[in-house]
């Protein structure tokens, strides 16, 4: 299946086992695709039960968000890093080609790529 994000086709690729898991919701699921712009940049799918984004299907909709770490200091860096929202002018460039989607041991798992 296809949507529109940022003026940009992106292709979402689901498992079966996905197919499966998002037939069986009666409430949309939300995919956070998320970029990290930080000492490294990170690629990252969240799930969430609830939030905005651009629908896919009934059971499924989609949001592209990147962020940036506010300091670089791996060392004292204890859980996940401080981060904020990375606004950017022109997010065509950076919004993924493609998502796929699986589930597998009642947890949703993700990937994005270019």
């Amino acid at each position: 299946m296809y949507i529109t994000l940022a003026d940009k086709s992106l292709d979402i690729r689901l498992s079966r086992a996905a197919e499966f898991a998002l037939a069986q919701r009666t409430t949309p699921l939300l995919a956070e695709m998320e970029l990290l712009f930080s000492c490294l940049i990170r690629k990252k799918v969240r799930f969430y039960e609830q939030g905005a984004g651009t629908p896919a299907s009934k059971e499924l909709s989609v949001r592209f968000r990147p962020v940036m770490t506010r300091k670089c200091s791996i060392s004292s860096l204890d859980g996940p890093p401080p981060s904020d929202d990375f606004p950017i002018k022109n997010m065509h460039p950076y919004v993924p080609h493609w998502l796929s989607i699986d589930f597998r041991k009642g947890q949703w798992l993700g990937e994005f790529g270019y």
